[in-house]
């Protein structure tokens, strides 16, 4: 019954799924094969839909900016988030009040590439930092990714260690925003200086392997008969994964000749986006320190601009749009 289906995701899935060579995306300036939107019977894919059902793809930005984050940005606030310069726009379709339209605003969904965009006086600038898999568990000791049993909240209250596992039962292991609530509760508390070292003396704190390590939970509590805990090379994967967002977010921000301050309003999308805590994403130096009601975590913002795209034609004109007029900021060789 299903006529017609809308797919998203960055430029590297889009290419696959369609058969288009992918080579090209691992080696500089790292372009896409195919940028424009794409509409094509859905047998041709292999999907058994309705008769005559056709997929539709919406524009890559570039390389590691995909059709995911045009996706995202239309979830996010679409049309809102631009000047009104639009022929709809002129028509006066534009002109009730908006919180978005005319505010300098930075909106990202953080993964294994990160994409942020920045709008700033009309202008529209992009890129993609390569943030590594850690807030997705990979390269953490005990990492995991965001499902039951996984540690997701920590507070380091005193000597008191506590934490929260996704679905309340014993930890199986720690996910993105438990790490990053580590390593923010760590510098708090002085355990944990600015190069990643762990120091000073905490009842969690100890040495193995000749290198320091910090206990989240006893074995006794863990549901895989040993304790969970972090190391310094896990501090570290989260301090590569820290810094790449923040740079990428600062060379967008100098790329307009603005800073920090004047951002209004910070959104964060994706399913880690919706999850991770504020306080603990700033402290760490991740996220600029903005007065808080400047944020906005919106979940799954691609899924809902997939939705749009799916029954509008002018958010399909918006997506061409957005792909067609944004500066984009290659960081390989920004420099």
């Amino acid at each position: 019954q299903v006529v017609e289906a809308v797919i998203v995701g960055n430029t590297a899935m889009h290419h696959l799924f369609v058969g288009l060579p992918v080579k090209q995306l691992g080696e500089s300036p790292y372009v896409a094969a195919v940028g424009e939107a794409m509409q094509f019977p859905a047998s041709q894919v292999g999907l058994e839909l309705a008769v005559g059902a056709y997929v539709y793809l919406p524009p890559n930005i570039a390389g590691y900016v995909g059709a995911d984050h045009v996706s995202m940005l239309l979830g996010a606030g679409g049309a809102e988030l631009f000047e009104p310069r639009r022929s709809e726009e002129r028509k006066g379709n534009f002109n009730k009040p908006s919180r978005l339209r005319g505010k300098t605003i930075v909106a990202l969904d953080i993964g294994t590439n990160t994409e942020i965009s920045l709008f700033h006086a009309g202008r529209h600038y992009s890129c993609s930092c390569a943030s590594g898999p850690a807030f997705e568990g990979a390269h953490i000791s005990d990492g995991m990714r965001a499902a039951p049993g996984a540690i997701e909240r920590v507070r380091i209250e005193g000597e008191k260690v506590k934490v929260h596992t996704i679905g309340g039962g014993a930890a199986v292991g720690i996910c993105g925003s438990g790490i990053l609530d580590v390593v923010a509760g760590l510098l708090e508390a002085g355990l944990l200086d600015k190069r990643g070292v762990l120091k000073g003396n905490h009842p969690n704190l100890r040495v193995a392997n000749n290198t320091k390590e910090f206990v989240l939970t006893p074995a006794e509590r863990s549901s895989i008969g040993r304790e969970l805990k972090v190391t310094r090379q896990d501090v570290n994967e989260i301090q590569l994964a820290k810094g790449a967002i923040r740079a990428g977010i600062e060379i967008l921000l100098e790329e307009a000749g603005i800073e920090d301050q004047d951002i209004e309003l910070f959104i964060v999308a994706g399913a880690f986006g919706t999850y991770l805590d504020l306080e603990s994403a700033i402290r760490i130096g991740m996220f600029p320190d903005l007065p808080r009601p400047r944020f906005e975590q919106v979940g799954n913002a691609a899924g809902s601009g997939a939705r749009k795209l799916l029954v509008s034609k002018q958010q399909r004109r918006l997506a061409d749009e957005i792909a067609r007029e944004v500066n984009y900021v290659e960081l390989a060789v920004h420099p």
